[in-house]
């Protein structure tokens, strides 16, 4: 759902669509596999799902696939886009299913949402890295001097702790 370039020259399964680092890079198939999620365990049905919806789009638009490759891969890159075009339309069966795993593929690479934000700084993690996230200051702490609107919204509590908790 976020395309990227190619890992390796003879990758198959990113489709290299667009410079730089996509979803998988930034990391959404470990987010889709974390415990406290819950959702790994389903991920082979719905590999299979993908793959027999897959199927049928390239039935449906006389496509041939490789037998060596599983059919979600196999598509071209601009059948892929149009079968998740196809998937995410509201409506359309599992959409729900689709609309879950686009969220956590953007969630992956937007946010490093496996990830706690200052340990995804230190990696270098491919998705903050590609929209700009800013790094802490030398404290670990963010802190944006310039405030949203242009102006700044409520004063400091006057009990407010050095740390900035509430006393």
């Amino acid at each position: 759902m976020v395309p990227g370039e190619k890992r390796y020259g003879g990758d198959v399964a990113i489709a290299g669509a667009a410079p730089g680092p996509g979803a998988v890079q930034a990391g959404a198939v470990e987010l889709l596999n974390l415990p406290d999620l819950g959702i790994g365990v389903l991920l082979p049905e719905l590999a299979l799902l993908v793959n027999t919806r897959a199927l049928a789009y390239a039935a449906t638009h006389g496509r041939i696939l490789l037998p060596t490759q599983p059919p979600f891969v196999a598509l071209r890159f601009t059948d892929r886009t149009a079968l998740a075009g196809e998937l995410l339309t509201p409506g359309a069966p599992d959409r729900q299913l689709y609309v879950l795993l686009a969220l956590f593929a953007a969630a992956a690479f937007d946010t490093a949402a496996h990830l706690h934000t200052a340990v995804a700084i230190r990696q270098r993690h491919p998705g903050l890295s590609w929209i700009g996230f800013p790094a802490p200051g030398a404290d670990g702490l963010w802190r944006f001097p310039d405030y949203s609107y242009g102006r700044r919204l409520a004063s400091e509590h006057p009990l407010t702790t050095s740390g900035g908790h509430p006393a």
